[in-house]
């Protein structure tokens, strides 16, 4: 199979390297765990169907069942690596139609096979509680007591299993196909910006131009895309969201996020909180900074181009790839060596591929790919300073999924209340180490403003994209939206976030259409706002204590999903589930903004 590889725009920047997966798409290696994973399904399926209640009842239950979920989690960490792989290279460039095929064909092949073992965990459910916990209790089945305390969780949501072999099955005709053409579609597009035609992310950091007419011409070319093709994305956010609504349906999930809450193993009241605090906080964040940034530019409102915009007074810089690495790696080092160590391998043994590449995937994200083998780390680094506050950030996730990965393949994964934990951290370290060495007044605003907009997109902006979420997906259970209803729905949330010191002009309203986790993971986006809050009380604790925290902290990330965030977050004397718990994050956003308001009177 010839996979197409266009050259990237920076030929210094690192391009990672599969081979620690599969050599490549014709090894023999990936052939015969193809050949594996159909042969060992079924020999499992074949062995332990309809047995599992007759294992518990045997005096060695803990034996037998620990037997059979160790060969259960080796198979799911064998079709882990098939897909890590065959998605990896597919993002490698997803409009080459040889990766897609070998992406799709490697997706129905898996399929097929795990179908097999959709059983276990529902016959493991069927158990009766004291019976499984009575053979939990010693080894080998001890070890993934945490495991099946968690799937428990899922047991009132669980149909029979020829329903849940059907939702499996058509998961390949169904979401999945449509998640694949959001991505091909977004990909596919370009935009028209000074003679030249862009493909999303440069255009998307032209965003951030310190000249305002390339600014304007990016956003205007963005908005006259996306709104050329929104009957293609109206079509596909229709139909994810009734596909959402059938499967919530038949499982009995009354709220259109519960299921997302159960899969974060958050309760819905500490979300339903967590929004409540941030749009009550929206004047004195969000409001309040985007007018003083108006002042700045010295216009009573910013449109909204210029709402990232770099301040008129911020010394211009870019970063080349080398001070980004070199910056990073010291903040981490600055909090405890270990952590630097560990993102230093993703350096050293090209785990990254950071160039721009027509075709390749946008955006950023560290895919934990299975415990057997390490993340990867994708960018499309451009060199600007928020480039390197992302390159943190992934880097963050990537330090917390090998330190998780000694967990195993089903208790490694991380829920999204503590998945951008790490991430947001290391954004934090990085941030403080770049402010340390700024020495004069207009750097020190301009790094102050540039953390305040990251936080504010994260916290405000995030939440607000949950509140889209909520309302396209309600109104999706009383028909199909058109293209121009989900603009209105979009457009409602974000002015009142924004506030009016922001400019919501002509093309913005179809901006909600280039967003990926709308498509890949409804109501995903609150997890960064989780996070990020989250991490800035974490934060406060490290301040006020550096003695023992490095510590407590590597243990939270070690733990992956072997415990509820709950317990882990305890030993820092934090819980969640107080309301005020939000207010704690939400007041370092306001202190910051608070120190930039006194540099003005200064």
């Amino acid at each position: 199979m010839t996979l197409a590889d266009p050259a990237p725009v920076n030929k210094s920047l690192p391009e990672w390297n599969l081979a620690d997966l599969y050599p490549s798409v014709d090894s023999p290696a990936l052939r015969a765990d193809f050949e594996r994973a159909a042969r060992e399904s079924g020999a499992f399926a074949a062995e332990y169907r309809g047995k599992l209640a007759g294992l518990a009842a045997d005096p060695r239950a803990s034996e037998k069942l620990g037997e059979a979920v160790a060969r259960y989690e080796s198979l799911q960490d064998l079709f882990g690596r098939i897909m890590s792989f065959a998605s990896l290279l597919h993002a490698g460039n997803v409009t080459d139609p040889a990766r897609a095929k070998f992406f799709a064909d490697a997706r129905d092949k898996i399929v097929d096979a795990s179908t097999q073992l959709l059983f276990f965990q529902l016959e493991l459910n069927r158990i009766d509680d004291a019976v499984l916990d009575r053979a939990a209790q010693t080894a080998p089945l001890a070890r993934w007591r945490p495991w099946l305390e968690d799937i428990r969780k899922e047991k009132p949501y669980e149909l029979d299993d020829k329903l849940e072999e059907l939702f499996h099955e058509k998961s390949v005709t169904g979401a999945s196909s449509w998640n694949r053409l959001f991505d091909e579609t977004i990909a596919s597009l370009r935009f028209s910006v000074g003679g030249k035609e862009l493909a999303i992310e440069p255009v998307l950091n032209l965003m951030q131009d310190p000249n305002e007419a390339v600014r304007r011409e990016a956003a205007e070319a963005i908005g006259k895309t996306l709104t050329a093709n929104l009957r293609t994305f109206a079509l596909i956010t229709n139909t994810l969201a009734k596909d959402k609504e059938i499967s919530d349906r038949w499982r009995g999930f009354k709220d259109v996020a519960d299921s997302r809450h159960l899969s974060n193993r958050v309760e819905g009241e500490v979300v339903a909180a967590l929004v409540s605090a941030v749009e009550a906080a929206h004047p004195r964040l969000s409001h309040r900074y985007y007018k003083l940034k108006a002042k700045w530019f010295g216009k009573e409102a910013l449109d909204y181009w210029d709402r990232n915009a770099p301040l008129p007074m911020a010394p211009a810089r870019n970063f080349s790839w080398e001070e980004a690495h070199k910056v990073v790696l010291e903040a981490y080092d600055g909090f405890a060596p270990r952590m630097a160590q560990i993102a230093g391998d993703f350096f050293d043994k090209r785990w990254i591929d950071a160039p721009v590449r027509i075709g390749k995937a946008p955006g950023a994200f560290s895919h934990p790919t299975v415990p057997s083998a390490h993340p990867y780390v994708l960018l499309n680094f451009q060199g600007k300073p928020r480039d390197v506050m992302t390159l943190a950030h992934e880097l963050g996730h990537g330090v917390h999924q090998v330190l998780a990965a000694r967990q195993g393949a089903l208790m490694a994964p991380t829920p999204l209340t503590l998945a951008e934990t790490a991430s947001v951290f290391g954004e934090m370290l990085t941030f403080r180490k770049l402010l340390e060495s700024a020495a004069e007044k207009n750097e020190r605003r301009a790094m102050l403003a540039s953390k305040v907009e990251d936080m504010l997109n994260t916290v405000v902006r995030q939440m607000a994209f949950y509140s889209f979420e909520r309302k396209v997906h309600t109104e999706r259970r009383n028909g199909e939206l058109t293209a121009e209803k989900i603009c209105e729905l979009w457009m409602s949330v974000q002015s009142s976030s924004l506030g009016p010191s922001i400019r919501l002009g002509p093309g913005y309203e179809s901006f909600w259409a280039y967003i990926p986790h709308f498509i890949h993971s409804p109501f995903y986006v609150y997890a960064y706002a989780f996070g990020d809050c989250l991490v800035n009380s974490l934060y406060g604790v490290y301040q006020k204590a550096h003695e023992g925290f490095a510590e407590r902290y590597f243990q939270l990330l070690e733990a992956g999903g072997s415990r509820p965030y709950n317990e882990l977050l305890a030993p820092f004397g934090l819980d969640a589930r107080d309301p005020s718990f939000w207010n704690i994050g939400l007041e370092m956003i306001e202190g910051l903004i608070a120190e930039l308001e006194a540099m003005e009177e200064s």
